[in-house]
């Protein structure tokens, strides 16, 4: 009889305690402010505002951009390579990357992402900054656009 009550309780202890750890289990990261909008000047490819949505979960973190410059030809679903380089506060750059385009017609606003990149706990990150901050290849092609305005209402903080 003893050894199925000190079963019993290992079991209901091992529960408890299993249940705890889920309690205070580090939460996924999250960004704030979750979007954001900047204004790109891509050449003769023209300029525009484009609005830029951010997820974290833990280090891994993800940008999409949606901008009101338009492909002057049609592109293929993930045909279009992209590098965005954000600022880091207090130096540096994060770069996030990708393959991830839907297909989008000529004359269509371009979006681009999910880009994947890595942040760390409190990066403050803007695409506004001395350089290119979007690199498009586009059948061969470089299509570099740079931020001439920081994002509003401001930069991504990566908690």
């Amino acid at each position: 009889m003893r050894s199925r009550s000190t079963l019993g309780t290992v079991a209901v202890l091992t529960g408890a305690l299993a249940a705890a750890g889920l309690a205070f289990a580090p939460t996924a990261g999250a960004v704030s402010p979750g979007s954001a909008t900047a204004t790109y000047d891509c050449g003769t490819w023209g300029s525009g505002t484009a609005n830029l949505t951010a997820t974290q979960s833990g280090t891994a973190a993800t940008i999409t951009l949606t901008s009101a410059i338009t492909t002057p030809v049609g592109v293929g679903a993930d045909t279009i390579s992209s590098t965005l380089t954000m600022a880091k506060a207090g130096g540096g750059t994060r770069v996030f990357t990708g393959k991830k385009n839907p297909a989008l017609a000529a004359g269509q606003s371009v979006k681009i992402g999910p880009l994947s990149g890595t942040v760390a706990s409190g990066d403050s990150l803007n695409s506004y900054f001395a350089g290119v901050a979007l690199k498009m290849v586009i059948f061969g092609v470089t299509v570099n656009c740079d931020a001439v305005t920081s994002q509003s209402p401001g930069p991504f903080i990566f908690s």
